[in-house]
């Protein structure tokens, strides 16, 4: 402690105050809001749209692909029934809890794909859970029952390169 007070005793006084630091230009525009998403359409994504969806945000899944969130206030069962009859496919059950149905929409290439092309249903409201909570703050309603993920089949999916065969001479 007395070291400490003996330095700060032998630094001018002037020398101890820092100016003030200009921001740079970049971190000032880094700070700024975003610009609102404008939400994707049926069309766009290539799915239907489950009736009164809400647009929650879409997020970066890699591999140039994106994943879509919709929230939804009405049973895990009803919105799963509605998407059997809309995709015309069962779907698999991948988790009993909370109960999460996915459907494919499209082949799922490894190669070029971070996830497969689906769209997934699943239960907020699983053990007693509020449900998902809203992103927008202000946004009606605050929570909701369900959430639906679609991953659309990417617009333009790059062939997966080979080595040329040789040929053996026989």
């Amino acid at each position: 402690m007395l070291i400490a007070l003996l330095i700060a005793a032998a630094v001018p006084a002037g020398a101890r105050q820092r100016p003030p630091v200009a921001q740079p230009a970049a971190q000032a525009q880094a700070q700024a809001p975003a610009a609102p998403e404008q939400a994707p359409t049926e069309d766009s994504l290539g799915v239907p749209f489950y009736p009164a969806m809400v647009y929650l945000g879409s997020f970066d899944a890699g591999s140039g692909q994106r994943y879509y969130l919709f929230g939804i206030n009405a049973t895990f069962a009803d919105v799963v029934s509605w998407y059997k009859t809309a995709l015309k496919q069962r779907g698999e059950l991948v988790f009993d809890e909370p109960a999460t149905q996915m459907f494919d929409i499209g082949k799922f290439r490894e190669e070029t794909m971070a996830f497969p092309p689906s769209v997934t249903v699943k239960d907020y409201t699983w053990g007693g859970m509020a449900g998902y909570p809203n992103p927008n703050r202000k946004g009606e309603p605050e929570r909701f029952q369900t959430v639906v993920q679609i991953v659309p089949i990417p617009a333009a999916v790059p062939p997966v390169k080979r080595e040329p065969r040789l040929e053996s001479k026989h």
